[in-house]
């Protein structure tokens, strides 16, 4: 598998470049700013909820994958590329979200531990057709324990998948063969702020598999990139320049497949933020190469480029 890095780093390039432009627009000295990594990335905690144990909590207080093709976030992307064998124009939908169960909040404001309930369903659709037929579509749901002490921040997930393939793609005359797919996984990752930096690594490892050629490991890491400076339009709202960088490797007959994922653009929210985080919505171009993240489809490889419009959980 060729990994193309290129991409990754040119995307970064620009959004270092970028970074001073938005610095002199206004620094970012408010409170708000200032509070951690998750308030900037629309995950924060309310003050009201800072410490003690709270039921039912609002925010959380491990940022969502910007770049992770399975991240928990709703998203609506038009991508093309290399995946002929099902579709020429692919149409990716997701659905997706986190509820928090409980917390118990540590000394600092920010720091905590979270129990929640995170599920998604994920589809593509082939744009080609007439009546956009449904290829695949992918079931998530788990219970991600997320950890932050100051600029670091930990989760660890068990989740369920099941994949299926659209009934529209079945009734063609050539389609591949369908598997009962699913799997339960235990993941671990690990997240450091670094300055407007986040990098994080970490892996899976699949409990229950089937098919039984499914991997048993994965291995995933990433870094992404998310000034706390903003350009506001009074009080339409304030724009920011994110980029990030995704990676997930798995072993395949003594060989290591790799799959990058890489998102750029402009992430939108309040002009002011209050007590409580705003969710955000974001205008991301969008790069995939390698082992497809398309459940029924992942003995196969893609190479897929567009633009989609995500939103924070």
């Amino acid at each position: 598998m060729r990994l193309y890095s290129r991409p990754i780093a040119a995307l970064l390039l620009c959004a270092a470049a970028s970074t001073p432009r938005l610095a002199a627009q206004e620094t970012p000295s408010d409170a708000a700013v200032a509070a951690s990594r998750p308030s900037l990335c629309g995950a924060g905690i309310p003050e009201a909820e800072a410490r003690g144990y709270v039921p039912l909590p609002r925010g959380d207080v491990f940022c969502p994958l910007l770049a992770d093709p399975k991240g928990v976030r709703s998203f609506v992307s038009y991508l093309r590329g290399d995946a002929d064998e099902f579709a020429e124009e692919v149409g990716s939908v997701g659905i997706a979200d986190v509820f928090g169960l409980l917390r118990f909040g540590g000394r600092r404001p920010g720091n905590g531990v979270q129990l929640s309930l995170a599920g998604g369903v994920f589809a593509q659709f082939d744009l080609g057709t007439s009546s956009y037929d449904l290829i695949n579509a992918d079931y998530t749901i788990g219970l991600p324990l997320t950890l932050r002490v100051g600029g670091t921040s930990a989760r660890l997930r068990v989740y369920h998948q099941s994949s299926h393939l659209g009934d529209e793609f079945l009734l063609r005359s050539e389609h591949p063969e369908r598997e009962n797919l699913s799997f339960e996984s235990l993941e671990l990752l690990l997240s450091q702020d670094v300055a407007v930096l986040r990098v994080y690594a970490g892996g899976e490892y699949f409990l229950n598999r089937n098919p039984e050629s499914l991997p048993r490991k994965l291995a995933h890491g990433g870094v992404e990139l998310r000034p706390a400076a903003a350009l506001r339009f009074g009080t339409l709202g304030a724009v920011r320049f994110v980029a990030a960088g995704d990676a997930k490797a798995v072993e395949d007959d003594d060989e290591w497949d790799v799959g990058v994922s890489a998102r750029a653009g402009f992430e939108i929210g309040r002009a002011r933020e209050g007590g409580v985080p705003s969710r955000r919505w974001s205008l991301l171009f969008e790069f995939y190469d390698g082992p497809s993240p398309y459940g029924q489809f992942f003995q196969r490889d893609v190479r897929l480029m567009g633009v989609g419009m995500h939103f924070t959980p």
